[in-house]
This record gives structure tokens, C-alpha cells and sequence, in this order.
């Protein structure tokens, strides 16, 4: 430990010997600066020591918030494949007494799910009728259903108010009214972010989806659970992703990949499989909805573990508190900043600090001013299109694929962990191009497939494997926009990316709907969307190994040059940053 300190001690005087030169020199000839911007100050407060840990660790949780405010609507909403009309003048009859004699057989031998024999019941009960004729007059169900509890063995809000048959879409329209809400969250947490902070953002989206999701439990109707839905929307995406920026900024480069992927990998994943494990052990949708919303009630303790962005605080003008968090960091990761290496930061922040307010002069529209960035929006916008909805379709759909929904859907979620784990093995090596196009296209394959095998193993199996796919190319979807779109534009242009994924997701319940007409339909949809994104892609130059566009210019002219075929795995002695216009 000591002859630690001693060697920080002795790295850190050469450094300031040789900023002491550099500044009596600088007096005859002026020296480039080494610190051009905040990573480049990693080095001395280390890239993925304690500190980063601990940031990494303290990610858990809003793992977890993501989770739940993403996926547990679909346990709340969930309808039994088996259901019929309630004839309360026969409640003294066994269930398949009841069914036998009220409930019309159709063609395949099934019971209709929505009709009952309109008769005189009380008479029927005095003859001692105890078959069916099948002439009597026939009527929709009265507002009440009985349900098989086999395959969903509790009562949803869906089961309790009868969201079935003429109200069977209603949990895709309250799916879609989340999503609705998403669009506002996003608008309206991204301005908190940027105006007041990270961390205040970062404590009102949990909340938010605090106060909502207790108050979904308390639903009495539709409308009711709309608004609250709504609501819990304002959460969704934010609760979590603020968080992940900000540790992600504090990780040194080289780390960035790891971190970004991993976090989803492990903690939101596991959180993800758990879910229908607490909806089976409460079995009760207001208990589960309770345990889903309780624990975002941790955020508030957020300003005291997790530090505002260095970023943010530096944009701001607020040089001496980034500098602070910055020296925690390096006393936790046992480094130390040389003083020269220090002073030059501080007038490099000034210097980013002013870039800052310059980049507000530019609109998101100056991404659709010349040519070629233009075409690589257009792109990125339908390519995070087409992504957004296979994704989520998969996920909702797995009630279709003739399975045990609460198993199913744990495989499938499962997928993302071994997904992170190849796109961090494989991303730098095979490129972001191909690799989102190889995935979106692997997804849609066997989303198609999946349509012509039998329901149930074989279906669903091919059904994971597309799930599996598609999680690889959300996964590289932002990082690839990110590394496209000019530096001056690049918050704007990644917000209305997000937004129109938000849009676009807003379709798909009614796609997966859609399984109640035919239950190949939503796969079909969604393979053809997937295999459209994925060509879409390969439209786009790579960017893996180059140097990310910084003016509007850069954008333009950014894969001038770039030939089709190009790989990264056969291009090594590529130089880096843009081939040089053509």
C-alpha cells in the first residue's frame, strides 16, 4: 500500500514537472493541449476503478424500476384462454353442468366464448332440462364470464371487469395508452434533465411511476386504468436510462461497451424473469401491481449515492462542483490528479462549457439540410422503427405461441442475457452494420418460420430464436445512431429517434392483437418488419473504428468513400475517423 502511494506520488510530480515545462515553453511557442475533453481525463482518476464499481453496482435498482414499469402491465392484463358467459340463475350447478347446458358448442368443439342459449332459466330448472336444445335463441354474454383458471391461476383487472369478447382489446388500447405516455415522459423528464439536472430528472421519472403504479392497484375501470398507465408511461425508459448515461460517463472508454451491455444483461434481465414468478406466488394482480410499484420509491434516495453528471455540471458553468466529484472519484480509485493536469482541465470545462451553448444554436431540423446526413436520418428513424416494434412485439406475443405463458416468457427474456454477451464479443469484430442487419434479418427469418411449424415447443422455440436476434440489434441500435449523427445535433437527433420508437410501439398491441383473427398474423408482421429494418442497414456507412462526426459537415461527408462490402474483421489497417470524400 505504501509503495502504492509512493509511485502515485512519483507519476504525479513527473506530471507536473512536464506541465511546468510545457508552460514555459508554451510562452515561446504555443503547445497543443493534451486535455481536449473530459475522457481524457480518465487516466488520472482511473477508468473502471472502485468508484465506477460502485456506480455500476448502484445501477441495480433502476435496472429493476425498468423492468417492472416496461413489463408488468402485461401480468396485470392477462385474459385465461378459456372463458364463457356467467348464467348467475345457474350457480347451484357444477362448472360443466353450467357450461353444458347454457353455452352453445361451436365447430372445432369448443364452448363460445361469447354467446349463451337465451332462454327462460328458472322454467328450464322446474322441467329438470339437463341437455341443451340446440334451436333455442341465442344472445351475447350479459356482462359477466366465468374463467378457467388453469393456465393464468389468479384474477387480473382484465378478468374482474370483463375485458373480453366485444372488450377483449382493451388491454392493447391500455398498452398503447402507456406508450401515449412514454412520448410525454420523454419530452418532458429529457427537458427536466437538461434544464435542472440529471439526478432531479432521474428522481421525478421513478417517482412518477411510484405514485401511478400504486394508484394503477386502486383501478376500478377502464378509464381509471388508462390514466394511471398513462402515468406509469412518464416513467418508462427515463427510470432507468438517465442512470445509465450517467454512470456510463463516469466509465473510462474502453469500459463503455461493458458497462452499457452488461447493465441491461444482468440486472435488467433477471429483474425481467422474475416478474411472472411474483405474479404466480401473489396471485393477486393488485398485491403484484403493489410489489411492481413500491420499490421506485427508493429513488428518493438517489442525490445521496449517485453524483450529478460531470457533463451536465460542466455545460452548466459549474466547474468547482464536476472538479469535486471528479477528485472523489480519484481519492476512491486511489489516483491523484496532478496539479497541472487540473488547471489545464478547468480551462478546458470553459472551453466545453462554451461549445455547450454554441450546439444550442443548432435544430434538429439541420439534420435534413444536405444530402447524405439527411438519408442517414431518414434511416436511422425507420431502421429504430422497425427495431422498437419487433422487439416489443416479440415480447407481448408469447402468450400466442401456444405455451405456457409465465414460462415463455422467462425463456424468451432470458435471451437477453447471452445476447449482451455476443454483441460485446462481436460488435468491434463483425461492425454495427452488419451485425444489425445480420440480426434484424436472423429475427425476421424465424419469426416467418415460426408461422409454419405447430403450435406450442416448435413455434415458440423458433419464436425465441427471433426474440433472441432482435435483442442483439436493440442493443446496437442507439450506440450506432450515436456514433452517426454530428456531435451538435447528436442529444436532438437521438430524442427524436427514441420518440418515433415511442410512436411506432404504440402499434404494436394491436398487431399482436391481431393473434385473435389468426394466430400466425402477429409473427408474419413482425418478421416483415424486422427483415425491412434489418436492408435498411446496410444502407448506412460502419462506423465501427472511426472517429464520430463532430460538425454537420462531418456528418455529411462522414463513409465518403466506404464500399459496400466493407468489414471491419478484414479492414484492420483501416485508418481511423472518414474515408476521405469522394
Amino acid at each position: 500500500m505504501e509503495s502504492h502511494e509512493k509511485e502515485n506520488k512519483f507519476r504525479s510530480a513527473i506530471d507536473n514537472a512536464a506541465f511546468e515545462m510545457s508552460d514555459v515553453s508554451s510562452a515561446k511557442v504555443t503547445s497543443p493541449r493534451r486535455l481536449k475533453d473530459l475522457d481524457d481525463l480518465f487516466p488520472y482518476i482511473g477508468d473502471f476503478g472502485w468508484y465506477q464499481r460502485i456506480l455500476f453496482i448502484l445501477m441495480i435498482p433502476f435496472g429493476f424500476f425498468f423492468a417492472f414499469v416496461y413489463f408488468a402491465q402485461i401480468f396485470m392484463t392477462i385474459v385465461p384462454e378459456q372463458h364463457w358467459c356467467r348464467v348467475p340463475a345457474l350457480s347451484n350447478l357444477t362448472v360443466e353442468e353450467r357450461k353444458h347446458l347454457s353455452i352453445p358448442l361451436l365447430e372445432d368443439n369448443k364452448y363460445d366464448r361469447c354467446h349463451m342459449y337465451d332462454v327462460d332459466w328458472q322454467k328450464i330448472l322446474e322441467t329438470g332440462v339437463t341437455e341443451p336444445d340446440r334451436s333455442w335463441p341465442i344472445k351475447k354474454c350479459e356482462e359477466q364470464w366465468e374463467f378457467n383458471f388453469t393456465d393464468v391461476p389468479y384474477e387480473t383487472i382484465a378478468t374482474q371487469l370483463g375485458w373480453v369478447c366485444d372488450k377483449d382489446n382493451y388491454p392493447a388500447t391500455a398498452q398503447s395508452v402507456f406508450f401515449c405516455g412514454a412520448i410525454i415522459g420523454g419530452l418532458l423528464f429529457g427537458w427536466i434533465a437538461d434544464k435542472y439536472g440529471r439526478i432531479p430528472a432521474l428522481v421525478g421519472t421513478n417517482m412518477t411511476g411510484f405514485f401511478a403504479g400504486v394508484g394503477t392497484a386502486f383501478s376500478n375501470s377502464f378509464w381509471s386504468f388508462c390514466l394511471c398507465r398513462f402515468l406509469v408511461g412518464l416513467a418508462y425508459d427515463n427510470c432507468f436510462v438517465i442512470m445509465y448515461i450517467v454512470v456510463v460517463e463516469y466509465v473510462g472508454p474502453k469500459w463503455r461497451t461493458f458497462v452499457a451491455n452488461m447493465s441491461i444483461a444482468v440486472y435488467f434481465t433477471f429483474a425481467a424473469c422474475l416478474l411472472p414468478w411474483i405474479a404466480l406466488a401473489v396471485a393477486d394482480w393488485k398485491i403484484y401491481t403493489l410489489i411492481t410499484s413500491v420499490p421506485l420509491v427508493l429513488s428518493i434516495f438517489t442525490p445521496c449515492v449517485v453524483p450529478e453528471s460531470a457533463r451536465w455540471l460542466i455545460s452548466q458553468g459549474r466547474f468547482d462542483e464536476a472538479i469535486k466529484i471528479l477528485k472523489k472519484c480519484e481519492r476512491v480509485n486511489g489516483k491523484k490528479i496532478p496539479e497541472g493536469v487540473l488547471k489545464e482541465f478547468k480551462e478546458t470545462a470553459s472551453e466545453i462549457a462554451i461549445s455547450e451553448q454554441e450546439v444550442k444554436n443548432y435544430s434538429v431540423l439541420d439534420l435534413f439540410r444536405t444530402p447524405r446526413l439527411r438519408r442517414h436520418s431518414i434511416l436511422l428513424l425507420f431502421i429504430w422503427m422497425s427495431i422498437a416494434m419487433a422487439f416489443d412485439g416479440h415480447v407481448r406475443n408469447v402468450g400466442s405461441l401456444g405455451l405456457d405463458i409465465f414460462l415463455t416468457f422467462t425463456v424468451a427474456t432470458a435471451t437477453e442475457f447471452p445476447a449482451d454477451v455476443l454483441l460485446i464479443l462481436t460488435l468491434d469484430i463483425v461492425g454495427r452494420r452488419w451485425l444489425a442487419f445480420g440480426s434484424m434479418v436472423i429475427s425476421g427469418i424465424f419469426s416467418l418460420l415460426a408461422t409454419t411449424v405447430p403450435l406450442g415447443i416448435p413455434s415458440a422455440s423458433l419464436a425465441i430464436v427471433g426474440r433472441f436476434s432482435v435483442n442483439i440489434s436493440y442493443n446496437i441500435g442507439m450506440q450506432y445512431a450515436a456514433e452517426l449523427l454530428p456531435t451538435v445535433v447528436r442529444a436532438q437527433g437521438l430524442a427524436l429517434i427514441h420518440m418515433t420508437g415511442y410512436i411506432a410501439t404504440i402499434l404494436v398491441p394491436y398487431i399482436v392483437y391481431m393473434a385473435t383473427i389468426a394466430t400466425e398474423i402477429p409473427l408474419l408482421i413482425l418478421g416483415t418488419i424486422a427483415i425491412a429494418g434489418g436492408c435498411l442497414c446496410m444502407c448506412l456507412p460502419e462506423s465501427t473504428g472511426r472517429d464520430m462526426p463532430q460538425t454537420l459537415q462531418d456528418g455529411e461527408d462522414y463513409g465518403r468513400g466506404q464500399k459496400f462490402w466493407d468489414m471491419p474483421c478484414f479492414n484492420r489497417e483501416a485508418k481511423r475517423g472518414s474515408a476521405d470524400p469522394s
